[in-house]
């Protein structure tokens, strides 16, 4: 198998297995990935409903790539202008999950997006998804949802960026340690999966084929929010203080922050 291959089976694994099961009702993916804390709960939603400014209030056909089981409300609400929500995924228990939510609303694929035949969609979202697809193929994933979305349709891309300040400012450390840790067996799990990022400079390549914005999704992964922010009410006011600082602040947010959103418009 290709290391393309290689790194496509161990994201579908992942997810088969670890990723989508639930416990308590919270997923794998949500417990290895999201600050599920009570001081961020109106905060991450807020952020999730970003995503939401810059799709058409309506449309027929609205493509989510890599759509896991649409584990979030927030993420429900992006179709519900649509006819149909396009969900595409590695793994059938994502698909069958996003299928009890969606019924007859939704379309569905199982399979590599990049193998697949999908139909020309209104607009396009896909959260956390092109960084974990091998970096020699992030390109072409990129190119064929500008190509199956319409003429001035919209494309919202929530990425991570690897100038995240928290990053370069522990990073030195982070090595440090790693290397007088004992080595643990051999073994996926959620905190091992495969990804990588690009510099944001990079989305410039497309600018011949769509207008390309970049603007902040979160400022903080997980880990700098639970490390940064207490769960408590000065918590709660802090993250809104955040939030605000990132609506007034866009371009330092999204130059230092963790995950910027990326939003395309197909030329005409």
């Amino acid at each position: 198998m290709s290391d393309q291959g290689q790194v496509t089976e161990q994201v579908r694994t992942i997810y088969e297995t670890t990723g989508w099961s639930a416990v308590g009702g919270v997923t794998g993916d949500a417990q290895a990935f999201e600050d599920l804390r009570g001081a961020a709960q109106d905060y991450v939603s807020n952020c999730r409903l970003r995503v939401l400014r810059h799709l058409p209030k309506r449309g027929r056909r609205l493509l989510d790539m890599a759509s896991g089981p649409i584990q979030y409300p927030e993420y429900l609400e992006y179709s519900k202008g649509f006819d149909t929500r396009v969900c595409v995924d590695l793994s059938q228990r994502a698909i069958d999950a996003a299928r009890s939510k969606l019924g007859s609303l939704g379309e569905y694929h199982v399979g590599d997006f990049l193998d697949l035949s999908i139909e020309q969609v209104d607009a396009a979202v896909s959260l956390h998804t092109i960084y974990h697809i091998p970096k020699s193929r992030q390109e072409a994933a990129i190119r064929k949802l500008i190509d199956i979305t319409k003429p001035g349709g919209t494309i919202v891309i929530v990425y991570s960026n690897p100038a995240y300040f928290v990053s370069v400012l522990f990073s030195p450390l982070r090595k440090t340690f790693r290397s007088l840790r004992p080595q643990k067996s051999e073994g996926e799990t959620l905190g091992t999966i495969y990804f990588h990022r690009y510099p944001l400079s990079w989305w410039k390549q497309f600018t011949n084929v769509a207008i390309v914005q970049i603007r902040p999704w979160r400022t903080f992964n997980t880990r700098g929010q639970q490390a940064f922010f207490p769960d408590n009410r000065l918590g709660i006011k802090m993250f809104s203080a955040l939030f605000a600082l990132e609506e007034h602040y866009p371009r330092f947010f999204t130059a230092i922050g963790c995950y910027p959103m990326i939003i395309m418009t197909k030329r005409e």
